[in-house]
């Protein structure tokens, strides 16, 4: 029977069941398309790296001798859309069935169960054979429970596949969770080894997406592209943090610094969402380097801050994305408007936080969980910033943002939108906690020790307060929120009136600031 076989730009699976049967009747299909490169305006690094992805990956079927269709962006076949390609090589090629990986992301799950209902051929989805749990794991594990708690979660993956734990299921070490000792400035004397580089050649590439007019964001050296976009490329990567950041990667792995783009990050993260790196061998790889250690000797701090991001926090929001969509991406639970700052696209803001995360996410497509959560989007949430604008820029600017943990990580995490299924409190901060954790606060044109609304005092500051009186409706009954609450109310009203002036000037004149 012959048989066409799609495969998405985050389906690179080279361990995929699928490549260890005959291949004889099979035609494998993948494609650069507008429908792709234009529905969210993306960064110019992460179309460039999908697309070096992908024609790596295709040309791994070919040398195997299969056969594969491959559409670039400029081929005159090339329809632009999923939908019409699939029918146009059907039709050409008397296709007799029709297979496909399952989607990740929901507009793209539906597209292709609307296209199979349409076929008068067979047809059949399978699993990508990736992740750990199925899509609905999640959502089984806490039915009937009223709050989804991602440590509970945690621990159980932890026990169901027997990692870090001892005896009779109890956690390596006697802790489950060392976040605490995961929360440390970076002292700038801790060497931080640079990052794996590969200085790719990519302007091929740069030049056909000028060509055709793709709009995108950021920027690129075209002779120095360093992101993994094949397996082994991931592999090295993955090898190199093992070798040279995990020793300290718990300690350091909130901090942020002026001179550092990416500290003790592995840089993974885009080689495991489009499957090139399976979270399995990630975990393994890295827990073989910790039983391995011996100068210096990791301590379990570093490795457990990792795993857990792996096999708990991103299994979790998955399955959260597959339990609450489509209604998750409508959810605004604290009424935001607001758009998003001109300076989130050009990084031109005297608030040196916001500089140097925004700068950063513009030159590499990345900035690590903290300065997403903490830096961007705590001043998008204290901006009261409409989530839908919060959700395209952080799609389309990072290299390894896919809507299944983009939207859940915004929208839930950062944003608070969806009312506290994934965060119980939102994570605001006035500017305390970013002079804690960074080095942002020195040399920039505001202050964090003033805090009395002075034309010179930190913005977040006045924001922070300000945000608190504007929202406070939505916090009763809130316990997390009950001490900010008690301290708002016991604030001096004048100095409240002040803070919110300021707050609203900032809100409404960001280009000053």
């Amino acid at each position: 029977m012959k048989t066409l076989r799609l495969v998405l730009g985050d389906q690179l699976n080279h361990k995929h069941s699928w490549f260890e049967e005959d291949q004889k009747n099979v035609i494998y299909f993948m494609a650069e398309m507008r429908q792709e490169t234009d529905y969210v305006t993306h960064h110019i690094q992460k179309v460039v790296a999908y697309f070096m992805a992908m024609r790596s990956f295709n040309s791994w079927i070919q040398e195997r001798g299969w056969k594969s269709v491959y559409y670039h962006l400029d081929d005159k076949n090339n329809t632009q859309d999923l939908v019409q390609n699939l029918q146009q090589l059907i039709k050409d090629h008397q296709i007799e069935k029709f297979e496909y990986l399952a989607p990740d992301e929901w507009r793209l799950d539906q597209q292709l169960i609307n296209f199979c209902k349409s076929l008068d051929i067979e047809w059949q989805g399978y699993d990508t054979e990736h992740f750990l749990t199925k899509r609905k794991d999640v959502e089984k594990f806490f039915e009937g429970k009223k709050r989804w708690t991602m440590e509970y979660f945690y621990r159980d993956m932890r026990k169901k596949y027997d990692i870090m734990i001892e005896g009779d299921k109890e956690p390596e070490g006697g802790k489950w969770n060392y976040d605490q000792s995961n929360r440390n400035k970076w002292d700038e004397k801790t060497a931080i080894p640079p990052e794996k580089a590969f200085k790719k050649e990519v302007s091929e590439i740069t030049d056909l997406l000028e060509k055709e007019g793709v709009k995108t964001i950021g920027r690129i050296d075209p002779s120095k592209f360093d992101w993994p976009t094949t397996r082994q490329e991931g592999l090295e990567v993955l090898d190199y943090f093992c070798a040279h950041l995990l020793v300290h990667f718990g300690d350091f792995q909130d901090a942020m610094h002026t001179d550092q783009d990416f500290l003790f990050h592995s840089r993974i993260s885009f080689a495991m969402n489009c499957k090139l790196l399976s979270p399995t061998e990630v975990i393994q790889t890295v827990l073989s380097r910790f039983r391995e250690s011996e100068t210096p000797v990791i301590d379990i701090s570093q490795v457990e801050g990792f795993i857990r991001q792996i096999l708990g926090w991103r299994e979790f929001m998955r399955g959260i994305y597959w339990a609450e969509m489509p209604g998750y991406q409508t959810k605004n639970a604290l009424e935001n408007r607001n758009k998003l700052p001109e300076f989130y696209w050009t990084g031109d803001t005297k608030m040196n936080c916001l500089k140097h995360s925004i700068n950063n996410s513009l030159d590499n497509a990345y900035a690590h969980h903290i300065q997403r959560l903490m830096i961007t989007g705590n001043y998008a949430l204290l901006t009261m910033t409409d989530p839908s604008y919060v959700d395209e820029w952080y799609l389309g600017i990072y290299i390894d943002a896919i809507e299944w943990v983009e939207i859940t990580n915004t929208r839930g995490m950062s944003q608070w939108a969806d009312g506290g299924i994934v965060a119980t409190k939102p994570y605001v901060s006035s500017g305390s906690y970013i002079n804690k954790m960074s080095n942002y606060c020195k040399g920039c044109a505001y202050k964090v020790t003033k805090k009395k609304a002075e034309e010179d005092a930190c913005p977040f500051n006045s924001l922070y307060w300000n945000f608190l009186a504007e929202k406070q409706e939505h916090f009763k009954g809130n316990q997390r929120m009950n001490m900010m609450m008690a301290l708002l109310r016991k604030m001096d009203p004048e100095l409240l009136q002040k803070h919110q002036a300021k707050a609203q000037d900032v809100i409404e004149n960001p280009e000053k600031y």
